[in-house]
């Protein structure tokens, strides 16, 4: 248990949020962008894909009405600092072409934020204008980083979105020509409207660890490298190397929020740093020192440099949180890739 809670710090998962795979679906914008700045095991392809170390997205909370969205952003954790926030809407193809030759195949469409509860619609401020073709279809995207923001300071004035579609001819203005795909229904539950933060957490995620006196020292799980046994001398002395470290999300529980990956090779090092220290084992020239001391027995404190991880990537993980929400969060230094003599 105590191995577990600590697991939970290090992924900072306050509340296990509860099984919901497979029945519910995380939305495609999620997994495209878990595929794009991670490889299938999670971890990162390239530094820099991602702005930020999260991205939160949330489902509009209005099925009936067209024109208006709703999101609740309360999962939103403390201190988190937002440094985008995108509302994305898939906007229907208009089915009926109208004959008349004067028709404008543009439409003007409005994004406000409501300023007032849901009874109260004529209160609302201008957000993002642009014209949309009238036939086509696809996913419309709008920078309401500023509006959330507000929101996130003060959840009380959160009343969400409001859309409206404006169509001019030589006969006047038509008015909501245009609608946007809303989640009911299975046919349109991968349009449904969403909102996408990105996000700094501003937490540095160092976990060192020192074990309650309560607590089992081989289930703290603490990551203070220990200095190196001396080898057996009746076993071949193996040099500091790299080996497997399968971390399975299934095994341990978790199997059933974490959409991706299912698990991944977090790797550690073992091995003996003994003199000579080649050039494979990446060490340093304290080690080499350290090294060359510990064999000829210069100093009965001194043992022998320590086989550790001296390059770290990081993990991405793609889960629902404990609202349901699909969060993506980057993990940094959560895979051994290079061991090491220090």
């Amino acid at each position: 248990a105590a191995a577990l809670q600590r697991l939970r710090q290090v992924f900072d998962i306050e509340e296990l949020p509860p099984d919901v795979l497979p029945l519910k679906r995380p939305p495609q914008f999620m997994v495209d962008l878990f595929n794009k700045v991670a490889d299938a095991s999670g971890i990162t392809r390239a530094p820099g894909l991602l702005q930020g170390d999260v991205v939160r997205s949330f489902e509009d909370q209005v099925h009936v009405d067209h024109h208006r969205f709703y999101f609740d952003i309360s999962a939103m954790e403390k201190g988190e600092q937002i440094l985008k926030a995108e509302f994305r809407v898939f906007k229907l193809k208009r089915t009926h072409l109208s004959r008349r030759s004067d028709v404008q195949h543009f439409c003007k469409v409005e994004v406000y934020e409501l300023l007032e509860s849901e009874n109260k619609l004529q209160k609302k401020h201008l957000i993002a204008s642009r014209l949309l073709s009238l036939y086509t279809e696809g996913w419309e995207v709008f920078n309401v980083t500023q509006t959330v923001s507000k929101w996130v300071g003060n959840s009380s004035s959160n009343h969400g979105f409001w859309i409206t579609t404006t169509h001019v001819s030589n006969n006047g203005m038509e008015h909501n020509l245009v609608t946007f795909a809303k989640g009911q229904g299975t046919s349109q539950e991968s349009r449904s409207a969403l909102l996408v933060l990105f996000t700094n957490s501003n937490k540095r995620r160092s976990h060192s660890f020192v074990p309650s006196a309560t607590s089992n020292s081989s289930a703290s799980m603490s990551r203070r490298p220990r200095a190196a046994a001396a080898p057996d001398a009746r076993s071949p002395v193996t040099a500091c190397h790299r080996r497997e470290l399968y971390v399975d999300f299934h095994a341990i529980g978790w199997s059933g929020w974490i959409i991706y990956p299912s698990g991944y090779n977090a790797f550690y090092c073992r091995g003996s740093c003994l003199f000579p220290l080649g050039e494979s084992l990446n060490a340093t020239n304290h080690a080499t020192v350290q090294s060359i001391v510990y064999t000829l027995k210069l100093s009965q404190d001194v043992s022998m440099p320590c086989c550790v991880p001296d390059e770290l990537k990081s993990l991405n993980l793609l889960y629902f949180d404990d609202k349901q929400n699909v969060v993506l969060k980057n993990y940094k230094d959560m895979v051994a890739t290079r061991c090491g003599c220090h």
